[in-house]
């Protein structure tokens, strides 16, 4: 069994809102390139198992990890596909290496989100077909009824939610994979168009294009292959109900229990004192300041205020999402996850430019699978 493993290798392409001149494949292609480059690699000798995330309704074909070998130097490999989030897919290649069978593994993520002529249609048809699916109501409107019970149950406000947007569609300004940074004000978001009340257009990510590929290394291979490599010391996820009807609504719970596993696995008591920086999901707006809240970061109601008085911006105490989050960067389907922790692994290298911060040592990555799942995954990661 392997002792420790770590990520040695990152490529990632596309990050914009349209790729017309790409395939998914040629995504995927540009990605695993760049990735096995930077870890020292040749897929065909070196790489033992391969994970991939999709969801085969996004991809339109079944078994959908047929469909990728080829554009990672797969054929002939171990390779199966996660039904979830990007950071399922970090775990599950985790554990791979952690058996001591595999030295290195690759997981891939990616969107072709411009493909997908009706996503809200695709999406609505992942809710209960019984109770829930015969409304034909737009996924969105769950978002909008968490909201809804977040801001009540935590005292928050919407003009809080706002600050999220514009923190992070700024920071976005500085990330050169993010295509939809911006410079706002709070009554700009406010003023947009609503969603789902009281959720606006502007605080709900956009869809972006894109691939990631990172590829994990026992601790004897990572010792080996990479002079800086970024260690994996906790990771957890969990799933609440998936019916609307029996599902917790006051509480994140999959958030907590998922940052509960990896904690305990890092060694983790005090996550505050001890995580520098954090990239956590935003897919709505709401959802960073709810998420920080059940990663015991701040307690209920607090998310809020501190991101009012500017200590989760990029040069305040705990800053979060420096990247721009989803909201900055898009909405990348099931890559969301993989992201999150890109801009983990970038910071920790000091290879993140202009957005750099200083003396981080740890770092945490979450992500949440989006509407309709109650779905999440944590993972602390150090250098």
């Amino acid at each position: 069994m392997s002792d420790r493993v770590a990520i040695i290798g990152i490529g990632w392409s596309g990050f914009r809102a349209v790729t017309p001149e790409y395939s998914y494949k040629e995504l995927m292609y540009e990605a695993a390139r760049r990735a096995y480059f930077d870890a020292g690699v040749d897929p065909r000798k070196d790489i033992e198992s391969y994970v991939t995330v999709a969801e085969d309704f996004h991809e339109g074909t079944s078994i959908f990890d047929e469909y990728t070998p080829d554009q990672l130097g797969a054929v002939l490999k171990p390779m199966h596909t996660i039904t979830g989030d990007g950071l399922h897919g970090l775990a599950t290649a985790f554990m791979l290496v952690k058996t001591g069978q595999f030295s290195l593994v690759a997981v891939e993520g990616h969107s072709k989100a411009s493909n997908l002529l009706t996503h809200d249609d695709v999406t609505a048809y992942a809710q209960d077909p019984v109770l829930n699916r015969p409304l034909r109501l737009n996924s969105h409107f769950i978002g909008g009824m968490e909201m809804n019970r977040y801001l009540f149950d935590s005292r928050s406000t919407q003009e809080q939610c706002a600050q999220v947007v514009v923190k992070n569609r700024w920071n976005a300004l500085y990330n050169p994979s993010a295509p939809f940074g911006a410079e706002l004000t709070v009554n700009d978001v406010l003023s947009g168009p609503p969603l789902s009340w009281p959720l606006g257009v502007r605080e709900t990510a956009e869809h972006s294009d894109g691939a990631i590929v990172m590829v994990l290394a026992s601790e004897e291979k990572a010792n080996a292959l990479s002079e800086n490599p970024i260690w994996i010391i906790g990771a957890g996820w969990n799933n609440d109900s998936p019916g609307l009807e029996n599902r917790d609504w006051s509480s994140a719970k999959y958030t907590k229990n998922a940052a509960r596993m990896a904690y305990r696995q890092a060694g983790i008591h005090h996550p505050y004192r001890t995580v520098d920086f954090a990239e956590v999901s935003d897919l709505y707006a709401y959802k960073e300041l709810q998420s920080l809240e059940e990663l015991g970061l701040f307690q209920s109601g607090e998310a809020g205020l501190v991101t009012e008085e500017g200590l989760t911006h990029r040069d305040g105490d705990f800053p979060v999402n420096v990247s721009g989050g989803s909201l900055g960067m898009g909405n990348l389907l099931d890559a969301n996850g993989l992201a999150r922790a890109l801009e983990v692994i970038l910071q920790l290298r000091g290879e993140a430019g202009s957005r750099q911060l200083d003396g981080v040592s740890v770092g945490l990555a979450h992500s949440w699978r989006g509407v309709p799942t109650a779905s999440g995954a944590v993972m602390i990661l150090s250098n």
